[in-house]
């Protein structure tokens, strides 16, 4: 027997109401933002990803799914999407077609971390990408988004976190300070933070370990090397989030795991998922299309792990299933007026189905209870030659007769209210 392959998973059809739950609610309010879908490749030059996420973060030092194609180009499966979002709108001019400069995802993305909960190999992400504008407008509308997801979806323990890394300069500067900070202490972190210490600084912030966080809690802030232009930036986005009602806690620890995020960067935590809490974060990338080869253009995004959502989706927000129509067509007139029904109302969009192996009504009942139907329309020979069907209330158990050619349009009636 072959398994499938440790950290990912299956989706059965048990399933599907959640991820149908958060998936809708993402199309609808991206697209009532103005936000357009986007569909990119699940693979991409692996330069790509090199050069926007960096080439000594985790993510392309330990985590990416890499191989070469037969021509000897590398090729990397996407770890994130807003790379290959960015790629796609260079690529194809849409900073010059103002209507598609606010785009959205959904969509599976693969990294090699070690499997745990809330943490897959292949996982799915819900997000945005708002580029060409640096007004503090869009990060508030953007963060508006994804707080408004989490609302629309009765999230319970949700914590908003907000930070400015500034620009590269100033990032630069504190980076220098931190690490002056950090090298008489390196004793005192961890195996990682050791590591990544001189390669990838601002991580060690991030660092979750009791130690680290003993250690590092006198380090400097990054808001004291931020410029008045930076700042006046930042102060504009939280008193944008005031104005809207929406929630947010400071947390000059805050950054972020790939290198070209700058000034606003934002997390949202859920306190129900343990130590991996993280459910959606973002920021804004303003050099990220210079640096991929486009015209210097600012953006913003963010990206939502969609199983992380669906793990704590509230049951009274779960769309319910869908109606199902049974059709129990027995004896030679029945089978053959059975089928015609059964096409009728898929014709009609109603969602109907039948036990071809059934031959007779006890049978059907079963079928039609073991595949939870709603109801079931009973065709025997003597209701063809009346010209009347039978509609079972597979609750209730109630009956009615209907005529066999009124049924498809009663029953799309009935359904639909």
């Amino acid at each position: 027997m072959i398994h499938r392959i440790r950290g990912v998973k299956d989706v059965l059809p048990d399933d599907i109401s959640l991820w149908y739950t958060a998936e809708q609610a993402a199309h609808r309010l991206a697209q009532s933002y103005g936000f357009k879908e986007i569909r990119t490749p699940m693979f991409e030059d692996t330069s790509l990803f090199v050069r926007s996420i960096g080439g000594e973060t985790d993510i392309v030092e330990k985590e990416m799914y890499t191989f070469p194609d037969r021509d000897g180009t590398s090729l990397t499966l996407r770890p994130e999407g807003t790379a290959s979002v960015v790629r796609a709108f260079i690529e194809n001019r849409l900073l010059n077609t103002p209507t598609s400069r606010k785009l959205y995802y959904i969509g599976p993305m693969f990294r090699h971390e070690r499997p745990q909960a809330g943490r897959f190999r292949q996982f799915h992400q819900f997000g945005v990408e708002s580029i060409g504008s640096p007004s503090p407008m869009i990060d508030i509308e953007v963060i508006s988004l994804l707080w408004r997801f989490f609302s629309s979806l009765q999230i319970d323990g949700l914590a908003l976190e907000v930070n400015s890394l500034g620009v590269s300069t100033e990032r630069q500067q504190f980076k220098d300070a931190l690490l002056g900070f950090l090298v008489p202490i390196s004793a005192n972190l961890c195996g990682n933070c050791q590591r990544r210490m001189h390669s990838n600084t601002l991580r060690v912030l991030d660092c979750k370990v009791p130690s680290c966080r003993t250690a590092t809690a006198e380090v400097p802030t990054l808001s004291s090397f931020l410029s008045s232009s930076s700042s006046d930036h930042f102060q504009q986005v939280l008193e944008g989030l005031d104005l809207l009602n929406i929630p947010y806690v400071l947390n000059h620890r805050l950054v972020r795991g790939l290198d070209y995020y700058s000034r606003t960067t934002f997390e949202v935590t859920c306190h129900s998922l343990g130590a991996q809490n993280a459910i959606g974060a973002g920021g804004r990338y303003d050099g990220l299309l210079e640096t991929l080869g486009g015209r210097p253009s600012p953006g913003v995004g963010f990206a939502i792990g969609l199983e992380r959502v669906i793990s704590v989706l509230p049951e009274s927000v779960i769309l319910p299933p869908t109606p199902l129509v049974y059709v129990a067509g027995f004896g030679q007139n029945g089978q053959q007026s059975g089928m015609c029904v059964l096409e009728a109302l898929r014709a009609n969009g109603i969602m109907a189905d039948t036990d071809f192996q059934s031959s007779t009504l006890k049978t059907h009942l079963r079928s039609a209870d073991r595949l939870g139907a709603t109801l079931t329309i009973i065709l025997g020979d003597d209701e063809c030659q009346n010209g009347q069907a039978i509609l079972r209330n597979m609750s209730s158990k109630q009956q009615e007769f209907l005529p066999i050619d009124a049924v498809p349009d009663t029953l799309k009636t009935r359904l639909s209210s």
